[in-house]
């Protein structure tokens, strides 16, 4: 029997539960909140949708009772709009959480992992990549997975189908590095079908520079747009950790940008991972063109950098 839990009963901890319950990603879910009347609460409502749906346990609790899970998502934190992260032009976007974040997972984390030793952490507070890389100092193991850049991914594919009038499952695109301002859109990869993207906009007869223009503003600018209009990004990111957390608890072996430990660059970010037991089981090295090689460069250096800034307390990262 699967167990999971999700600390932190904000917007976004609401919107994973519910897409759990729904799609029944687990048989058994803890909601954890330091407002424990909120989590009770959120327990109740969604605990009346059951009987439409798929099976489930689902309860409030403490810390404690995550004991014996096999996956817990920590959701708790300042979002975008709390924390004043919502600055289109502002270079640091959500790194700005990090210093009040990384405060509530210093006191959360250790908590977890004396409950549930051996289950699989789940980072999905912004800014998730750092956050993670401070997640497995204190967690002392290295099963600890972002979610990164996997949402980032989903809204690529999801614009460029809107533009090209395809089904986004159709589409193949992903975004490498960092979940934040300079995460990287592989455009060299991109294919619908199978089919190249460049022969697609030939075929299409569709400027190539104006289609990209468009795209890559959608995808950078979607997360404020989100919050500008109800305040934070929930459903998308909802469905993204309870899609994580079953490819995790059945060992499903899928391929996701997500984000991982590069042990070559001492930080956490999002490259192809199979993703399975455990967590990230393997990551595939992809191929980049010179410019995109660059810019994950550039990424990978905003993070290591952001890293600097983590507590001086927490472990040093091994």
């Amino acid at each position: 029997m699967s167990k999971v839990g999700i600390v932190g009963v904000g917007m976004v901890g609401r919107a994973a539960a519910s897409a759990m319950v729904s799609r029944g990603s687990c048989r058994e879910l803890v909601l954890v909140d330091v407002r424990r009347e909120v989590a009770e609460a959120v327990a109740l409502d969604l605990l009346y949708g059951i009987p439409t749906g798929q099976p489930l346990l689902i309860r409030s609790g403490t810390n404690a009772d995550l004991k014996d899970a096999d996956l817990v998502a920590i959701t708790a934190g300042a979002n975008e709009k709390s924390g004043g992260a919502t600055d289109k032009s502002d270079a640091q976007g959500r790194l700005r959480l990090l210093g009040v974040n990384a405060g509530i997972f210093q006191a959360i984390v250790p908590e977890v992992v004396a409950a549930a030793p051996q289950a699989v952490l789940l980072v999905v507070a912004d800014p998730p990549d750092p956050l993670a890389d401070l997640t497995r100092q204190l967690a002392g193991h290295d099963r600890v997975v972002s979610t990164g850049t996997f949402l980032d991914s989903l809204r690529f594919a999801t614009h460029l189908a809107q533009v090209l009038g395809v089904n986004p499952a159709s589409v193949g695109a992903q975004v490498f590095g960092e979940h934040g301002m300079s995460e990287v859109l592989v455009w060299s990869a991109v294919t619908v079908a199978g089919v190249p993207l460049a022969d697609v906009l030939q075929q299409r007869k569709l400027d190539a520079a104006t289609f990209r223009s468009e795209v890559e503003s959608a995808v950078r600018s979607a997360n404020i747009n989100i919050i500008a209009g109800i305040g934070a990004s929930q459903y998308g990111i909802g469905a993204v950790t309870a899609r994580l957390t079953e490819a995790i608890l059945r060992d499903e072996r899928i391929v996701a940008v997500v984000g991982s430990y590069q042990a070559a660059d001492g930080v956490t970010y999002s490259l192809p991972g199979v993703i399975g037991a455990g967590g990230v089981q393997s990551v595939l090295t992809p191929r980049l063109n010179g410019d995109e090689k660059a810019a994950l460069d550039r990424s990978i250096a905003t993070l290591q950098q952001a890293v600097q800034k983590l507590p001086a307390n927490a472990p040093p990262n091994r």
